[in-house]
């Protein structure tokens, strides 16, 4: 792995933000090459007290004084440019970099890059090519967007030339990568606090299509009318799949008790084997020909590919069965946007359970807003919903838009929704209603997941 344009290992780098997914893969990736890395996070998690263990320097709250001795400072979109410690840097002309720009600059020591882009399923599609990978012993570095099993983490160093990683749109941030291999899994409204609308977004992606080389490879999904537009502008090798077209497809699918696929896969009408996966839902197919399409850009066996898919049991949050408790199975889904919820409870549907209670959590107040009759009509696959206040994240209140709303919304179309203000009133209420073949489902990007915590601790 090349770090040129770190010039040398004495560098101390700073993460503000330190405790994010990828910021601490990155964080992680440093500590492990030998580097001095500090950073700050607003609050502890096992995610700190791990880089902490791995011999980083990290503060709980910005503050100027956390700046000292710093050659470099990385920060994410989300940081604000009166971070206090931002300023500092710039008052003491300490160079400063985004994360992606930071991400982009360690691709570029690396041949195959595989960068997963996509308004949904990145996290589950970049893990699933990690574990065809591994399978392969092609020894990738990773970077993902959740904690897999096979990795312990969220972050994997290797010594090859592979390295595999999400490729998030939010601010334009992908295109300081440097993909050899761009996957575009869907393009749908999203980041509308960025984006002007989803045409801007459409433009966006066909800037990403542009950073492919030749040589290289676009894996799209062909059923996609938007991504059919960006497709055209490719001037790469492309590779398109879908259920019913696109050059690889998957037919004979069928679903085992646990609403997940087996299926042929054929590419054009040449059936090249049958995959098996662990993970559910119709959603998980199209994923999983995505990460196919990327083992056979670069010549994987097959027998890599079917191995790969069927050890892939999920990453942390995304359909994640958390436990048991009185015959109550709870599941928590990172799914904070109308289309993952759809596909989030059409899995669960057909999942073995006598109701499905689907607790909610929504994510930013402009999503909630910009989406926000999307939201209403997500839920009809759910006996019952259960609202929690939205997770502010890196916005600030704003009366525009509430869970109430959002509640009243949906109980409009005559759904049973209920409206809660705190976790232990969502508890509360679930213990008392909650009967012995119930489905617990817990969905959000926020710390919704903390309810069925509560609920199977108590």
């Amino acid at each position: 792995m090349s770090f040129d344009f770190l010039k040398d290992k004495h560098k101390k780098i700073h993460f503000i933000g330190i405790g994010g997914i990828s910021m601490s893969g990155l964080a992680e990736i440093l500590l492990e090459n030998g580097f001095k890395v500090s950073g700050s996070d607003m609050k502890a998690s096992t995610i700190i007290e791990k880089l902490i263990k791995q011999g980083a320097e990290v503060f709980i709250g910005h503050d100027a004084n956390n700046i000292n001795d710093v050659d470099l400072v990385v920060y994410t979109a989300a940081v604000s440019e009166d971070n206090p410690e931002l300023l500092k840097a710039k008052e003491l002309n300490i160079p400063t970099m985004d994360r992606a720009e930071f991400l982009g600059q360690i691709m570029k020591g690396h041949k195959y890059n595989v960068a997963i882009s996509g308004t949904h399923g990145k996290t589950t599609t970049t893990s699933m090519v990690s574990h065809i990978f591994l399978d392969a012993d092609l020894d990738p570095t990773i970077l993902v967007g959740g904690e897999l099993d096979a990795i312990n983490g969220n972050v994997k160093t290797g010594k090859s030339e592979y390295f595999i990683t999400e490729a998030c749109e939010y601010k334009a941030s992908f295109l300081k990568f440097f993909p050899y291999i761009g996957v575009i899994l869907n393009i749908e409204a999203d980041h509308l606090d960025f984006y002007r609308n989803i045409e801007h977004i459409q433009e966006t992606f066909t800037e990403f299509v542009s950073l492919i080389p030749q040589d290289g490879y676009l894996v799209a999904y062909a059923e996609d009318d938007r991504l059919k537009a960006v497709i055209e502008h490719a001037d790469c090798n492309v590779l398109t799949y879908g259920l019913n077209s696109g050059e690889i497809t998957a037919k004979n699918i069928s679903y085992n008790d646990k609403a997940c696929a087996s299926f042929d896969v054929y590419r054009n009408a040449e059936k090249l084997f049958t995959a098996n996966l662990n993970v559910p839902g119709k959603h998980n197919v199209l994923n999983s020909l995505a990460s196919i399409c990327v083992a056979l850009s670069l010549k994987v066996d097959y027998n890599y590919i079917i191995d790969g898919l069927a050890s892939f049991f999920g990453t942390h949050r995304r359909f994640e069965l958390k436990g048991v408790k009185n015959g109550v199975t709870v599941i928590d889904d990172y799914a904070h946007h109308p289309t993952e919820i759809k596909a989030f409870l059409e899995a669960a549907k057909n999942y073995p359970h006598r109701k499905i209670f689907c607790v909610f959590q929504p994510h930013t107040y402009t999503r909630t807003l910009t989406l926000f009759d999307d939201f209403a009509h997500s839920f009809f696959n759910a006996d019952e919903i259960i609202l929690a206040d939205i997770y502010a994240a890196r916005e600030k209140f704003t009366k525009v838009v509430s869970s109430d709303m959002l509640g009243d919304k949906i109980r409009e179309q005559g759904l049973n929704c209920k409206n809660f203000h705190s976790f232990e009133e969502i508890v509360d209420y679930l213990k008392d209603n909650l009967e012995e073949g119930d489905l617990l489902l817990t969905v959000g990007a926020g710390d919704v997941n903390r309810v069925g915590e509560i609920y199977l601790n108590a």
